[in-house]
């Protein structure tokens, strides 16, 4: 059964506006690296393949543009803050935030500016005692809120939510604002457009329905709630948009199919307290995605939510699954990227990044899943964090894998982005 089918592929989150994450490739192997490309610092940021280069960011500042054919520097765009989203290229141009609170505009070719844009400032998902951290009166960013929104390019128009609370709508040619539609709280899903909509959630737990054109509300949806340690609460998942539904992830641990006419609700899935962070992929009449804590991909009918097949693995998911051909990649926090056959539901690919080859047997269970206890032995948000980078020195694959030519295009926290056949 070949499950992909034909879609407007641009080069940004998720190949396309609608945010299918399906690619007309090949499905990789996942036998040998083709090339690796060092940057200076964790890659949170997927890639974006246009043009025979490979653009992305990285927390050292910078936004690369890479060689596909060897993997060499073509050039590098330095900004003031973690380049955590994922770059989309439209008319010459490569789109993409950083966490200095700026939208930038370069030159493929050249990396040369074209212009940028100031939102008001990035900032992180901030609550009281967030996730049980001690103390709990104090006000702390959430250490998992780890990507920027990603810029969607339709219509000559690109589309980007912002730390500042705000969705805007910028001009493609000139970076000059159309409009902004200001939420209750930070907004760093991707907005995902289709039929003349934006469709975006926010941390304030409403999934939001803008006029392309004019940003006005056409609906909005309420997720659940969670006001003692605010870990039930929000959005981060971006939508992906098809069949006449908008489908999404979120902190409530339910996924969610919504009309995307009306913004009522069409079915729901419940997670039983693990959130969905990842985008999800929709193909072939199911929707695909990965979990965090129930460590489960799971495939369900697009019309009805009705289970096809799940699986399971070893740790904690943000990456989005990618498909190509009839296969779904997607990476894991163990620094562990697996390849399932959608027929069967069943992994028939397996690749690990460098570092989680040399360190993570010495944290894996009995069951292969990985043992957090070694890495949060301190309760509070200096000791979380601590922990959280011991984690990331397993080479974590929290961005999603591109796919172009045969060859699977990711980064991982060690700051290496792959290229794997």
């Amino acid at each position: 059964m070949h499950v992909a089918t034909a879609v407007l592929a641009v080069a940004m989150f998720r190949n396309g506006p609608a945010h299918l994450g399906v690619y007309d490739s090949p499905s990789p192997g996942l036998t040998s690296i083709k090339w690796r490309f060092q940057t200076g610092g964790p890659i949170f940021s997927s890639a974006a393949v246009d043009g025979g280069v490979a653009y992305v960011g990285s927390n050292d500042g910078k936004l690369y543009a890479v060689r596909v054919s060897d993997g060499a520097k073509v050039w590098a765009f330095a900004t003031k803050g973690a380049v955590r989203s994922s770059p989309a290229v439209a008319g010459g141009a490569v789109f993409f935030s950083s966490l200095d609170g700026t939208i930038y505009a370069v030159d493929a070719k050249t990396g040369r500016e074209r212009w940028h844009f100031a939102t008001h400032g990035e900032r992180r998902f901030t609550a009281p005692g967030i996730h049980g951290i001690s103390p709990a009166t104090e006000m702390m960013p959430d250490p998992f809120d780890v990507f920027l929104s990603s810029p969607a390019v339709s219509d000559g128009t690109v589309y980007v939510g912002s730390g500042d609370h705000s969705v805007y709508a910028l001009d493609a040619a000139t970076g000059a604002l159309r409009w902004k539609f200001t939420t209750g709280n930070v907004v760093h899903a991707s907005p995902a457009v289709a039929d003349g909509t934006v469709y975006v959630g926010s941390w304030d737990r409403y999934m939001y329905a803008l006029d392309a054109k004019s940003g006005a509300l056409r609906w909005k949806f309420a997720t659940g709630d969670d006001r003692t340690i605010y870990n039930q609460v929000g959005i981060q998942s971006s939508a992906a948009v098809a069949n006449g539904k908008v489908y999404f992830g979120c902190r409530d641990s339910h996924f969610y199919a919504v009309d995307a006419r009306t913004g009522k609700l069409a079915w729901s899935h419940d997670e039983h307290g693990s959130w969905v962070v990842g985008a999800p992929a929709v193909a072939g009449g199911s929707v695909y995605y990965t979990t965090s804590d129930e460590k489960v991909f799971f495939a369900l009918d697009a019309a009805t939510g009705e289970p096809r097949f799940s699986m399971r693995y070893g740790a904690y998911a943000f990456s989005s699954p990618s498909i190509a051909g009839n296969e779904a990649y997607f990476g894991t926090f163990d620094g562990r990227l697996y390849g399932v056959d959608l027929a069967s539901g069943k992994i028939v690919h397996r690749f690990s990044t460098d570092a989680s080859s040399k360190n993570l047997a010495q944290y894996l269970k009995s069951d292969d899943t990985l043992d957090l206890g070694p890495f949060y032995t301190d309760p509070t948000l200096d000791g979380i964090m601590v922990g959280l980078n011991r984690v990331y020195g397993l080479g974590s694959i929290a961005a999603s894998a591109t796919i172009s030519g045969g060859v699977l295009f990711v980064g991982s926290t060690e700051g290496t982005l792959y290229a794997i056949s």
